[in-house]
């Protein structure tokens, strides 16, 4: 058996992007070639798929074009049926379906029968053509795959079959359920009609029973088929992979000799070729290379055009974001190379399509493109991670130094494996011995083993303080000794005899390696797109903001699309590609996602992803329908008709719930949820309210229109009758209510939909704060409108729109009260603000000599009072040692007396009269009843 090469992936991407123009065929054969020189197809990845063709699934598929044709011409006779039950269910003899009426239903339900048998008898045909091939090609894994895809499909057709008989069946046991048993001994005989329909009866279940046999033995026979594939597959894999090859110098000897031979049958077959095609086909190949320029022209150049601000570093930038610097790697590998591999595919089938290729030339023409474009890939991803011209794009922190030593080791073990397989797909043309592509996977494998253990050597490692230009570190002790061990396994295995596992672990250690950096750099550019206020700052952010005038929330949403995508577009282009290189086949991979877009089994459910997508797509059409006949009915029938508002509202109200309903059970249904589940739910709640239990029902109703509807939300304010605090929780029985002493009140939910509920924070978080002032009447109102003006506007946390307003709102029997009215953004910090503008004030009307700007009052202090307050003076009024109270009581009266008379004699009559008389004022101002 020759030794084949186990990556395949220069291949493998031309059959893969082939696919994506709609050139799978053609891709396939072009592959197919290359391929055959890589005999060490990795088939580890069998043994998930084989569970999948267990007996259990097979049997569970349906197909749907084989069942039917057959359930369609099963569905007149059950009418018929039907129509003859209802006539021979009392009186048999008498009602019973006459013969004419009996004819054309047997006759309907032959074709049926028939077709079946023909179906099962061209899937039995079909499945020993099968077998004959598998038998013949178990040496080849990619005809097998493709063989294992069909066995799949035929045995979902036999089960299809065997399907589309059973209403048939079902419909035959209901009609002789109803014809009852025969007659037994002494009873009387029943009519001759009815016993024919019996026994006509009788032997159609008989055939269908053994069409439904028949389908179930080529069923088990298709499986087994399936899993015989698997297992060869799998045996073929660890066979190639693990055979060991005697190395000495005689294989040597004869590798030299075979070179030489296929140099001179490579010049003479590769001129040969030339001469033909320019003097026999020089119109096609100019025409060809024509268009494989043009296409150069489009897919590079205009990708790099399109897409140079993704994939170009800007120069003015001193100092770019990790953000900024991930998304420049990443597109800056993917791009490009996807561009190469569409240059190579379309130059490819051009070459092709104008019947250029000669057979013996078409698989080095596609070797070598498929090596170019990997190579490419490699040294691009390098290039982007280690960026070892400018540091500061660099992804990774090593030195200047460092990046272009690994950048080197990583284009050499690149160059190294794309030789060997484009050497190997050579020799696999020309037909030369086995020997010599043996011989090149081993000075491969040790070429790559010995760069990687002197990559072991590199000093690229730097401190946090050591800037790019250093010379460097040694690897940690764990790096070091894993590149040493790694490269001198794969030199001991090559030396061993192993060289199919050595080339196998050189491939997966470049290409796989490759693929799995640039997903992780993929997944970490999502990740960064998809952070809060991350997509704001991105070119394209910034460009939907000015070119929309979005608002933040909504580029958050677009950030996490746009982050949700790139996971998407990382899983669907590099996980096949990972696949593919571990030797799985395009078959395999598109069965399995089949599976997963059709039939992801969990226990007995089935769940299908295209058809949850169907319900939801329509669903969103149904609910854009309901949409627009709102409006028309409503801007066009109503408006015209000068309907009341209140009964416009009611009518676009019933129709929009009218409407969300019916697109609800339309994508329910085009989903494949089974409604009768929520005939389960509503019987369950009409028992519960049976039972009394309307309370619970109530709440649990009261929760899921809490839910739908949102009237509020978790973190909102709002106020119920006398409870007022922050929702913390929204369940479907009852509401939990922080208040501001931190008091958890559950409130359950039916008591929320019934009564009045405040929402400070319902649609935004602005709120108004009002702060009142009073002054005196020798203050100058416009003067304190305007302080109290350009004290809220000095605020920051005050909003200019709306702007704060100040209002006169009332006088008072000694003071003037004024009104100042703040918004805010948030309402929440509307406490704090009105703490900070209410010192604002005081410090500003004091500073303006206004006065005290609060409420202040003033009370009429009697004279013996007064006098009393004066006599606290002990240096004034001392109390007599030895005196008893009453004469110290006399004492301090007549001190405070002369004290008195002293203190007024300066002043003269005339402002004694006014300072009393000022007094009383005061004093029934203060106190009228006194």
């Amino acid at each position: 058996m020759k030794l084949r090469s186990v990556g395949k992936l220069p291949a493998i991407l031309v059959c893969l992007l082939a696919l994506a123009v709609g050139g799978p065929v053609m891709a396939q054969k072009a592959a197919q070639p290359a391929q055959a020189t890589a005999q060490t197809n990795v088939q580890g990845g069998q043994k998930s798929a084989q569970p999948a063709q267990s007996p259990q699934t097979s049997q569970t598929a349906t197909q749907p074009a084989a069942g039917k044709p057959a359930t369609e011409e099963n569905g007149q006779p059950a009418a018929a049926d039907t129509t003859s039950d209802a006539a021979t269910t009392t009186q048999p003899a008498q009602n019973a379906p006459a013969p004419a009426q009996a004819a054309p239903q047997a006759e309907a339900a032959a074709p049926a029968e028939n077709q079946a048998a023909e179906q099962l008898a061209k899937a039995g045909d079909e499945l020993k053509k099968l077998t004959d091939q598998v038998a013949k090609a178990k040496d080849d894994d990619i005809v097998l795959a493709d063989l294992k895809v069909q066995v799949d499909a035929l045995a979902k057709q036999i089960i299809g079959v065997s399907v589309s008989t059973r209403p048939r069946l079902d419909e035959i046991k209901a009609r002789l359920t109803e014809l009852g048993d025969p007659p037994a001994e002494g009873q009387p005989p029943e009519a001759d009609i009815v016993t024919a329909e019996r026994k006509r009866l009788m032997a159609e279940r008989g055939a269908i029973n053994a069409l439904t046999g028949e389908a179930e033995g080529l069923s088990v026979q298709a499986t087994k088929l399936s899993n015989a594939i698997t297992a060869t597959r799998r045996a073929l894999f660890s066979n190639t992979l693990l055979k060991n090859t005697e190395v000495s110098t005689g294989m040597f000897d004869d590798a030299l000799a075979a070179t030489a031979d296929e140099t001179r049958v490579l010049s003479r077959s590769v001129g040969s070729w030339l001469s033909f095609a320019w003097n026999y086909k020089r119109v096609p190949l100019l025409t060809a290379l024509f268009l494989s320029l043009l296409a150069a022209l489009v897919f590079l150049s205009g990708s790099r055009r399109l897409f140079r601000p993704l994939i170009e570093h800007d120069i003015t930038d001193e100092e770019p974001s990790y953000f900024r610097r991930l998304s420049v790697a990443f597109w800056s590998t993917l791009i490009p190379t996807i561009a190469s591999a569409a240059f190579a595919i379309s130059s490819f089938l051009f070459l092709r399509g104008f019947n250029v290729l000669r057979s013996d030339i078409a698989p080095i023409i596609a070797v070598t493109l498929g090596v170019a474009v990997v190579v490419f890939f490699v040294t691009r991803l390098a290039q982007a991670v280690l960026s070892p011209r400018d540091s500061r794009w660099r992804l990774v922190r090593v030195s200047d130094r460092g990046a272009r030593m690994l950048m080197i080791a990583i284009f050499a073990m690149a160059l190294v494996n794309g030789l060997d397989y484009l050497f190997g797909g050579v020799s696999e043309a020309l037909g030369s011995p086995v020997v010599l592509t043996v011989v090149k996977s081993y000075i491969a494998s040790i070429v790559i083993g010995l760069i990687i253990m002197a990559s072991a050597w590199i000093k690229p490692t730097l401190r946090k303080d050591e800037s790019f230009d250093a010379h460097g570190r040694a690897w940690p002790r764990v790096v070091s000794f894993a590149l040493l061990a790694t490269g001198a396994l794969l030199i001991i295995a090559a030396v061993s005899g192993y060289v199919g596992l050595a080339r196998f672990i050189a491939t997966q250690i470049i290409i796989t390696g490759a693929i799995l950096v640039t997903m992780y750099i993929g997944i970490l550019t999502g990740r960064a797109v998809a952070k809060q206020g991350a997509f704001a700052e991105t070119a394209a952010g910034r460009y939907l903001e000015r070119r929309y005038n979005l608002e933040q929330v909504a580029l958050d949403q677009i950030g996490l699309a746009a982050g949700l995508s790139i996971y998407a577009l990382v899983v669907m282009f590099f996980i096949p590609l990972i696949l593919l290189q571990w030797g799985f086949q395009v078959a395999d991979i598109e069965s399995w996602a089949y599976r997963m877009v059709t039939e992801i089994k969990i226990g007995s459910i089935t769940i299908s992803l295209v058809g949850i997508l169907a319900g939801i797509l329509f669903f969103a059409l149904g609910y854009a329908v309901t949409r627009f006949v709102q409006r028309w009915i409503d801007g066009n029938i109503m408006a015209r008709s000068r309907v009341d508002a209140g009964v416009r509202n009611s009518i676009r109200t019933g129709i929009g719930y009218t409407g969300v309903g019916l697109a609800g059970l339309i994508g329910l249904s085009a989903a494949g949820i089974d409604l009768s589940n929520l005939a389960l739910v509503a019987g369950a709640l009409s028992l519960g309210v049976g039972f009394g239990l309307q309370n619970i029902v109530s709440n649990f109703v009261s929760g899921l229109i809490l839910l739908v509807e949102r009237p509020f939300k978790v973190g909102d304010w709002i106020v119920s009758g006398t409870t007022e605090g922050f929702v913390k929780r929204i369940s479907v029985r009852a509401t939990e209510i922080e208040t501001f002493q931190h008091q958890s009140i559950m409130m359950p939910n039916s008591l929320l939909i019934n009564a009045s509920v405040g929402n400070w924070t319902h649609r935004n978080k602005l709120g108004r704060s009002e702060i009142a002032i009073t002054v005196t009447y020798a203050s100058e109102p416009r003067r304190i409108m305007e302080l109290l003006s350009e004290i809220a506007a000095a605020h920051p946390m005050v909003l200019k729109n709306p702007s704060p307003s100040v209002g006169f709102t009332a006088f008072g029997d000694d003071r003037m009260t004024f009104e100042l009215r703040i918004y805010v953004a948030d309402v929440l910090t509307g406490g704090g603000v009105r703490n900070d503008l209410r010192v604002s004030i005081y410090e500003r009307f004091r500073d303006e000599g206004i006065g005290a700007p609060f409420p202040v009052k003033i009370e009429d202090v009697p004279v013996e009072d007064q006098t009393g307050i004066e006599s606290h003076h002990p240096e004034e009024v001392g109390e007599p040692k030895g005196a008893t109270s009453a004469e110290a009581r006399a004492a301090a009266k007549s001190a405070a007396s002369d004290k008195k008379t002293a203190a007024a004699a300066p002043l003269d009559e005339e402002r004694d009269a006014e300072e009393t008389g000022s007094r009383r004022v005061a004093s029934r101002r203060t106190n009228p009843n006194r």
